[in-house]
């Protein structure tokens, strides 16, 4: 059974308006790799040379990848990797 992939609204352009897409599993890293090869584009948008977009928040299940191993967070078969957009605003 592979990862499930939860792709936000803004993204779903480059994976053809697709919200969900599926991986093999292994860590954060391989997986948005994987995704970048069908999907170009994507890990540009979630990902820069220090590591994952401050403005960007990955879920290995329910937890935050900054507060397990990052990148290097092992995602097993059967388990849900959720991108989730910052969100930031409202009224002073």
């Amino acid at each position: 059974m592979p990862v499930t992939v939860r792709i936000p609204t803004p993204l779903r352009a480059l994976t053809l308006g697709k919200d969900e897409v599926e991986a093999a599993s292994g860590t954060v890293r391989e997986i948005l790799d994987a995704l970048d090869h069908t999907y170009p584009g994507l890990l540009e948008r979630l990902c820069d040379a220090k590591g994952v977009r401050r403005f960007v928040n990955l879920y290995a299940g329910e937890e935050d990848i900054r507060f397990l191993d990052n990148l290097d967070t092992k995602v097993a078969d059967g388990q849900l990797l959720s991108i989730v957009p910052a969100i930031a605003g409202g009224a002073a």
